[in-house]
C-alpha cells in the first residue's frame, strides 16, 4: 500500500479558479476559504459577503457595476498597440500583445467609455491589470489622454479606476513620457471646474501612481489596495531597514494623507453619485 501524506495544511486554490458544480460556479475566497457562488459574488459587487475581501476585477465587471444597465460608448478603440521599438526578451512584444489580447480579451490594458452612472454622464478610464500587469505604455496614455479630451468638450465628470504595476519596459521611453502627457491634459482638464475622481486597487504602481492616479480632485482607494511606487520589498532593499506594518496598504495611505477616503466596492457607485452632487 502506498501512502501520500500533504505537506502543506489546507489546499490552496487561486482567486479566480471556478470549481464547477452541478447547479452553477463557485469560487474560493483566498481570504476567509469560503465557498461562494459566483451568482452571489457578482451580486455583492465582486466582493466576499463574508470578509470584505476586494477580488480583482477588470474594466467589464466595473462597466457592469457602474453604468446603468450596463450601456456605455466605448471610446478610443481604434488605437492599438505596435512594436515601435521591435523589443523582445524571452519572446517578441508582438507575441506578448498578442497572447495578452487573447487572454484577457481587450485590445489594451485600458478600455475608456461614456455613459450614464445615475443622473450624470461621465467619462470613464479603467485599467485592467490582467493585460501585461496593467502597465502603461504609448497606447494605454493615449487613449486615457484622449478620454480626459474628450470630458473637456462634452464637459464630462471624469472618472478613472487604476490597477496598474507602472510603465511598461517593452516600450522604453515611449511609455515614460505617458506620465507628462496625460498630467498635461488633466491640467486642461481642472480648467473645466467639474470633479476628476481617482480610484486606486490594488495594486496602483509605478509610472501609473506617479501620474494621473495621484491627481485626482478626490483620490480613493478600495480596501486593503497596495499603492506607491517602487515596491515594499524593492524599498527595504534599498534603504535597509524595517518598513512599518501596512506600509503602503491603503490605511496607511489613508493616515498619511495620500488618498482621501477608502471605500467598500459595495458602495462605490453611491459614494460616487454623493461626490458629484456635491461637485457638479
Amino acid at each position: 500500500m502506498s501512502w501520500y501524506l500533504r505537506k502543506e495544511e489546507g489546499i490552496r486554490t487561486a482567486p479566480t479558479e471556478k470549481i464547477g458544480a452541478p447547479d452553477g460556479l463557485w469560487v474560493k475566497c483566498p481570504a476567509c476559504s469560503k465557498p461562494l457562488h459566483i451568482k452571489e459574488l457578482m451580486q455583492s459587487s465582486y466582493v466576499c459577503p463574508h470578509c470584505s475581501y476586494h477580488f480583482p476585477i477588470g474594466s467589464k465587471e466595473y462597466f457592469r457595476l457602474l453604468f446603468e444597465d450596463g450601456r456605455h460608448e466605448l471610446l478610443a478603440e481604434e488605437i492599438l498597440p505596435m512594436d515601435a521599438l521591435h523589443f523582445v526578451d524571452s519572446r517578441p512584444y508582438p507575441q506578448r500583445l498578442a497572447e495578452a489580447q487573447k487572454k484577457t480579451g481587450v485590445t489594451e490594458a485600458v478600455r475608456c467609455a461614456v455613459g450614464p452612472i445615475g443622473p450624470y454622464t461621465v467619462a470613464v478610464a479603467v485599467m485592467d491589470f490582467g493585460f501585461i500587469g496593467g502597465s502603461m505604455g504609448s497606447v494605454v496614455g493615449e487613449r486615457v489622454a484622449r478620454t480626459i479630451r474628450y470630458a473637456i468638450e462634452h464637459a464630462l465628470p471624469l472618472l478613472i479606476i487604476s490597477r496598474s504595476g507602472g510603465a511598461r519596459m517593452m516600450e522604453g521611453s515611449l511609455s515614460l513620457v505617458q506620465m507628462a502627457k496625460t498630467a498635461a491634459w488633466l491640467t486642461q482638464y481642472a480648467k473645466v471646474g467639474l470633479p476628476y475622481i481617482s480610484i486606486l486597487t490594488d495594486p496602483t504602481m509605478g509610472g501609473v501612481t506617479a501620474s494621473f492616479a495621484s491627481l485626482g480632485d478626490i483620490n480613493i482607494a478600495e480596501p486593503g489596495a497596495l499603492i506607491g511606487f517602487a515596491g515594499p520589498r524593492v524599498i527595504r532593499e534599498a534603504t535597509g531597514k524595517d518598513l512599518p506594518p501596512g506600509f503602503q496598504q491603503a490605511q496607511f495611505q489613508l493616515e498619511h494623507g495620500f488618498v482621501d477616503l477608502i471605500v467598500d466596492r459595495r458602495e462605490l457607485k453611491p459614494t460616487l453619485l454623493r461626490l458629484w452632487r456635491m461637485l457638479c
